[in-house]
């Protein structure tokens, strides 16, 4: 599987599979119950990897007129 295809179930995994186990009201991060800061940071973490994501893409490269 490729690297980018990895990548790409990270969030996935994140946000489906671990939500039931923080599914908490206290503790307070940042002055949110856990749950909104577990999927706040989720929504982060998602855009950072799929930027990395859009990085390594072939198809992206410059002079790679891929069609």
């Amino acid at each position: 599987m490729k690297l980018i295809h990895v990548l790409s179930t990270i969030p996935t995994i994140g946000m489906l599979f671990f939500l039931p186990l923080v599914n908490r009201v206290e503790p307070f991060v940042l002055g949110m119950p856990f749950i909104v800061f577990w999927i706040f940071l989720w929504v982060v973490l998602t855009s950072g990897i799929m930027a990395i994501v859009f990085k390594l893409d072939p198809a992206n490269q410059e002079g790679g007129d891929v069609e």
